[in-house]
C-alpha cells in the first residue's frame, strides 16, 4: 500500500513551522497512543500512532525534511540512492522525535503537567488542621484566643545545614544536584525525584545528631487567633503560612483552624436564629400573664395570653446572633411547653377534679380542641 504524504497525516501544510508540526503530532500520538486505546480498536490505532510517528520523524529534522520536500518518499527511504541519498534512521537521528515523544508521555502520565529541570525540587509545605471549641456565646460575640501548634526552628547545632558540625553536605552524584533523574528507553523519557536525595540534590554522608540530618526541630508555639464574631459551626480560619515548612526552600503550607461549638444548655442555633423552650405552667398558661426569658444578650419579656396551648411560639426580633455575612440579627423563638403538675397531694387532686367537673359543665367552650379531635374520629370510623 502506498505510503500517505507525511503533511497529511499530520494534517498541516507544507509550509507549517516546526512547532506546528510538533503539536500536531503531539494530538495524534495522544489520540492514538496504545496506553489510551485498548480493545477492538487497539490495532487501528496503533497503525494511527505508528504512522504519525513516521511522519514526524522525517518532518522534525530540517535535512530530512528537505529531501522529503524535493523527492518525496525516495529521498528518506534508507534503501534508496541517487536521488537524495536516503536517511537512515539511527538513534542520532531522532532528536526531535524522543524531545516531542517525551513531552507527550509526560502528558499522558503525569496529567500534563511539567517539571522544570534547573536544579532541586521545590515542593509546598503541607497544610495542618486544628480544631477549636468554643461556646455559643463566644460564636456570637468573638474572641482573641491563643492555640499551641507544631512549629519547626533551625538546628542549633548544625545551624540548618543537617550535617555533622565538622562536615558538610555533599553534592547527590545520582543526579548531579538536579534532584531529579530521567529514565530512558527508546524513546521514552520519565523524570522522577531523585530516590538517594529525595529531591535535595544534596546528601548528608554524617548527619547531625540532634536533628538526624533534618536541619530543624519540631517544638510548639502560640500562635494568636482572632475569632470573628458570627462565626458558626464548622467554618475554617485560615492562618497563612503556619502549615510544615517546604522542602528545598519551598514556602510554608497553611494552617486552617476548624471551628467546634459546644452544646448550649438552652438554645439551639438555626443559622442566625436561636430556638429555646421555656416550661410553663398549666395554671399560667390558662390564666396568661408576664413571663422573663433568657437571650444572649441579658433578660427578655414575653406575654403570655389566656388560654396559651402547648407547643406555642413566639417570636423576639433580633435576639438572635448576627452572622458574618449578615446585615442584621437573627431572631429568638421562644417554644412554650405546658408542664402537667406531678406529685399531687390528696387535697390537690380533690381540686384538680373539682375544676374538671366544673370546665365539663362549661361544655366544649373551655377544650376548642378536643371537640375538634373527637369530630375527626368519629368521622373516621363511620
Amino acid at each position: 500500500m502506498a505510503k500517505r504524504d507525511y503533511y497529511d497525516v499530520l494534517g498541516v501544510p507544507k509550509n507549517a513551522t516546526d512547532d506546528d508540526i510538533k503539536k500536531a503530532y503531539r494530538k495524534l500520538a495522544m489520540k492514538y497512543h496504545p496506553d489510551r486505546n485498548q480493545g477492538e480498536d487497539a490495532k487501528k490505532a496503533e497503525e494511527k500512532f505508528k504512522e504519525a510517528k513516521e511522519a514526524y520523524e522525517m518532518l522534525s529534522e530540517p535535512p530530512k525534511r528537505a529531501a522529503y520536500d524535493q523527492y518525496g518518499h525516495a529521498g528518506v527511504d534508507p534503501n534508496a540512492a541517487g536521488m537524495g541519498g536516503g536517511f537512515r534512521g539511527g538513534p542520532e537521528g531522532f532528536g526531535g522525535f524522543a524531545e516531542a515523544f517525551g513531552d507527550i508521555f509526560g502528558d499522558i502520565f503525569n496529567g500534563g503537567g511539567r517539571r522544570g529541570g534547573g536544579g532541586p525540587q521545590v515542593y509546598r509545605g503541607s497544610d495542618l488542621s486544628y480544631a477549636m471549641e468554643i461556646t455559643l456565646e463566644e460564636a456570637a460575640g468573638g474572641k482573641d484566643a491563643q492555640i499551641r501548634i507544631p512549629s519547626w526552628d533551625t538546628c542549633d547545632t548544625c545551624h540548618g545545614t543537617g550535617a555533622k558540625p565538622g562536615t558538610s553536605a555533599k553534592t547527590c552524584t545520582s543526579c548531579n544536584g538536579a534532584g531529579t533523574v530521567h529514565m530512558r528507553q527508546g524513546f521514552f523519557s520519565i523524570q522522577q525525584t531523585c530516590p538517594h536525595c529525595h529531591g535535595s540534590g544534596k546528601v548528608i554522608p554524617e548527619p547531625c545528631t540532634t536533628c538526624n540530618g533534618a536541619g530543624k526541630l519540631k517544638r510548639q508555639k502560640t500562635l494568636e487567633v482572632k475569632i470573628p464574631a458570627g462565626i458558626n459551626e464548622g467554618m475554617r480560619i485560615r492562618s497563612a503560612g503556619n502549615g510544615e515548612p517546604g522542602t528545598n526552600g519551598g514556602p510554608a503550607g497553611d494552617l486552617y483552624i476548624e471551628i467546634r461549638i459546644k452544646e448550649h444548655e438552652i438554645f439551639e442555633r438555626d443559622g442566625d436564629d436561636l430556638h429555646c423552650t421555656v416550661p410553663v405552667t398549666l395554671i399560667t398558661a390558662a390564666l396568661g400573664g408576664t413571663m422573663e426569658v433568657p437571650t444572649l444578650g441579658g433578660k427578655a419579656e414575653i406575654e403570655l395570653p389566656e388560654g396559651t396551648q402547648h407547643g406555642k411560639t413566639f417570636r423576639l426580633r433580633g435576639k438572635g446572633i448576627k452572622g458574618l455575612r449578615s446585615s442584621y440579627p437573627g431572631d429568638l423563638y421562644c417554644h412554650v411547653a405546658v408542664e402537667t403538675p406531678v406529685k399531687l397531694t390528696e387535697h390537690q387532686k380533690k381540686l384538680l377534679r373539682e375544676l374538671d367537673e366544673s370546665l365539663k359543665k362549661g361544655g366544649d367552650k373551655h377544650s376548642p380542641n378536643a371537640k375538634s379531635w373527637t369530630d375527626r374520629v368519629k368521622d373516621l370510623f363511620k
